[in-house]
């Protein structure tokens, strides 16, 4: 597909973007500007009610994404917004979900915008989509191939997807929609997108298992054996990288990677590498620019052996 949907779209980072998955921004706007896409980020967005505050009270979460989504609609003019990171994807697709099947919600919403002196959005303004749905429908696996400088050819990749951006099904009905559409059973897209780049993605079996990020700081230990989970079935499959979107599930394979081997005594050697970090290194464009130094996870010794870097 070369239809150029997304050209220009309103960007919503969230506040991992801004944190530790900062790495993963800088890569997003460095892709972009490199394949002509343009992004304009949201004007004052505010955290889109995440984990703590959605535990708490749903409906001030539902508020809290719809009033992104208002200005991206109503003060920016915008009918599209690019969330890169899986929990903002997420509840924005779910506020709009609930803004179109629940009146309760229709109501809370239009309360505290008025209350908040903007706009009540409404649904249907706009369309949320993920950083994967913003290159893949836009370029396509034929365009992106077009204008790699630097194949990622010998490079072994497990996608992993996690499991925000699948979950629950119902809030993404665009997916799952046959030829063309993301899969909530296989999800694809980033496996075509890097296979576009030259890698050579392995069958990984726990694409969209969880990482335990929700429970990173409540029950660690339970979080450090399900993301071990995941790192020994990539090793197993023979991938050298763990392609990542998502800031939360990239922060946490990092950290409980050191975590497993410091508590638990087990050793793991593959790389946790932002997908954006490896387009950008195929469209040709340098670590550092792409914030390859920011991981944790060093994968610079690999990426020069690969004559990536």
């Amino acid at each position: 597909m070369t239809e150029w949907k997304y050209k220009s779209v309103a960007y919503y980072p969230g506040c991992a973007l801004e944190g530790t998955g900062h790495a993963y921004n800088t890569s997003t706007k460095a892709v972009g500007k490199a394949l002509g896409l343009k992004l304009e980020e949201v004007k004052n967005w505010n955290c889109c009610g995440a984990m703590e505050v959605k535990n708490i009270d749903p409906k001030i979460q539902t508020y809290l994404s719809s009033r992104v989504m208002s200005i991206a609609a109503n003060e920016m003019g915008h009918d599209v917004v690019m969330a890169p990171c899986n929990g903002c994807y997420h509840n924005l697709k779910k506020a709009e979900y609930d803004l179109a099947h629940d009146e309760k919600s229709r109501e809370v919403v239009d309360r505290l915008s008025q209350k908040a002196g903007h706009k009540t959005y409404e649904a249907g303004q706009i369309e949320t989509i993920h950083a994967l749905d913003w290159i893949k429908q836009t370029l396509g696996e034929e365009g992106l191939a077009a204008r790699v400088k630097n194949s990622l050819g010998g490079l072994k990749i497990a996608n992993y997807y996690g499991c925000m951006y699948t979950r629950p099904r119902h809030i993404f009905p665009e997916k799952d929609k046959g030829p063309g559409s993301e899969s909530t059973y296989q999800p694809h897209f980033m496996d075509d997108l890097l296979a576009a780049a030259g890698a050579e993605n392995v069958e990984f079996p726990l694409k969209t298992a969880c990482c335990g990020g929700a429970h990173s700081l409540s029950d660690s230990d339970t979080s450090t054996k399900l993301v071990l989970n995941i790192i020994q079935a990539a090793e197993a499959a023979g991938a050298e990288v763990i392609a990542t979107e998502c800031p939360t599930c990239h922060s946490g394979l990092e950290m409980h990677q050191i975590r497993a081997e410091k508590r638990l005594g087990v050793q793991t050697k593959v790389k946790i590498v932002y997908f954006t970090q490896l387009l950008g290194l195929a469209l040709g464009l340098s670590p550092r620019k792409l914030g390859l130094h920011e991981n944790i996870s060093d994968s610079m010794a690999l990426m020069k052996e690969k004559q990536l870097a």
